[in-house]
């Protein structure tokens, strides 16, 4: 190691003390790779501030020493946006020490928290004061808010409550020259000017770090019921949404699908998760009720629905779930779906977003040129359907992916038949996932030029230095023109 990064070292540690400096060996390693093995890093440190002022410390150190500067949560991303490049200059910055909740209101329905809170803790922090907060992903467990908000999360609850920018009151962020930005406002009307708060969520931290947000909070769900139908389409599926929001309303809390290829995947690949049902349909769908009321039987209007459904030919079977094991069995196996699909082979994962009326088009327009043009590929899908967002999935054995660049040509070649059907459809290429290092060349191929200038600006404006989080939606040094 240099003596300049001897030295960055140093200073770093005189910031937020020598044990939370990571520098070398194996407890660097897991810092420096992606969720799924595929991006492979460099970085002189790992950097654990505790405190908001020492974040901010240490991005003014770091920017007036032009060291690179790579904002990681929970690392449980699907596009490689927390992964530094392979410069020897990055500093990673992770905020695990930063977990305080710092406010919870049940009167403004309100919780303010540290960015480095794993998002199960502040679902947790809610429930202990009767409220909810509605954003649940397979990686609950050990994803972190600041890269639930960095990466604008989707999860399963989007239908009914929004993805994670619906459910960002303020935020307080260190920008890339080290000023904090405080925006921790607790208001739900506020038109003083530009909404600063949105350029931060969903930008993967290329503009700055998220240390702390105040979220909304809602009341929580009392009653439920839960189904799963086995349907033969995509088609028959939108049709029972259209029914049962006639039906049920607000009430209607996820829409989940999954295909057949998908559940079985799940099956072969991950041991501890039973599938609770047969599989002898094309497509299955999981419908969930709630209601904030205590005691209200959802159970019946779900059941006259699916009655009415079965008997116009719109699914073959479905099953109501009797008990709440039975419940959470089913999801387990929505929730296994990166899981398994990361245990099945090489992934080639696509989180493209369509209009409602155009899905079923999407889905079987896509598939097919798919297997025409990579025979080898298991094309397995799953998504919330009734948001629009269907992730389409492409399994290769990792036989076929051996060699660098003829994997590269396959993955190319999947990506520009996903991307012309969905632009074809009306859509957009990512709903929930984001750009980060996997979708970085899809972006620039398929987006609006003037999006792409306005995107540019803004990044040069904020940082013109091109030290935050490079690499990640743009090329590195991709914000100067």
């Amino acid at each position: 190691m240099s003596d300049s990064f001897q030295d960055a070292l140093a200073g770093l540690a005189d910031i937020v003390g020598d044990k939370h400096v990571i520098a070398s060996g194996p407890d660097l390693e897991p810092y420096v790779v992606d969720w799924r093995g595929r991006y492979h890093g460099r970085a002189v440190a790992v950097v654990k501030p505790g405190s908001t002022a020492e974040v901010a410390s240490v991005v003014k150190f770091c920017a007036a020493r032009r060291l690179a500067i790579v904002p990681q949560g929970g690392n449980t991303g699907m596009c490689g946006a927390a992964t530094p490049d392979d410069r020897a200059g990055n500093v990673v910055i992770r905020l695990d020490r930063m977990r305080a909740v710092r406010d919870v209101s049940p009167l403004a329905n309100t919780i303010t928290v540290e960015a480095g809170c794993i998002l199960a803790d502040v679902q947790n922090a809610a429930r202990a004061v009767d409220r909810y907060f509605p954003l649940s992903l397979g990686a609950e467990g050990s994803c972190q808010i600041g890269g639930n908000i960095s990466t604008n999360a989707g999860g399963t609850a989007v239908l009914r409550y929004g993805p994670m920018r619906d459910l960002v009151l303020g935020l307080e962020v260190v920008l890339p020259d080290g000023r904090v930005l405080n925006g921790l406002r607790a208001l739900r009307k506020d038109n003083t000017g530009y909404a600063l708060k949105q350029l931060f969520i969903g930008a993967e931290g290329t503009l700055g770090i998220v240390t702390a947000s105040v979220l909304k909070l809602f009341a929580p769900p009392r009653s439920s019921a839960l189904a799963l139908l086995k349907l033969q389409g995509v088609e028959q599926a939108l049709e029972i949404m259209r029914r049962l929001r006639g039906a049920v309303g607000d009430r209607l809390g996820s829409l989940e699908i999954m295909s057949r290829s998908q559940i079985e995947a799940i099956a072969k690949t991950v041991p501890d998760v039973t599938i609770p049902f047969e599989l002898t349909t094309p497509w299955y769908l999981i419908v969930e009720l709630t209601d904030t009321l205590a005691g209200v039987d959802l159970n019946e209007p779900l059941a006259a629905v699916l009655a009415e459904a079965m008997e116009a030919g719109l699914a073959e079977d479905a099953i109501l779930a009797s008990s709440l094991a039975q419940a959470r069995a089913i999801w387990a196996v929505r929730h296994s779906v990166s899981e398994g699909n990361k245990r099945s082979g090489y992934v080639v994962s696509h989180d493209s977003v369509v209009p409602l009326e155009r899905q079923a088009a999407f889905v079987n327009n896509v598939e097919a040129r798919i297997k025409a043009a990579v025979p080898h590929a298991n094309v397995v899908m799953h998504g919330h359907i009734g948001d629009g967002n269907i992730h389409v999935v492409a399994l290769m054995d990792r036989v076929h992916c051996q060699h660098p660049d003829a994997t590269a040509r396959l993955v190319a070649e999947i990506n520009e038949i996903v991307d012309d059907e969905t632009a074809a459809q009306g859509g957009a290429i990512s709903a929930e996932h984001g750009i980060g290092i996997t979708n970085r060349g899809r972006l620039a191929r398929v987006a609006d030029p003037l999006d792409i200038e306005l995107m540019r600006g803004i990044k040069q404006l904020l940082d013109p230095d091109g030290l935050m989080n490079p690499g990640k939606i743009f090329a590195a040094g991709g914000a100067r023109r």
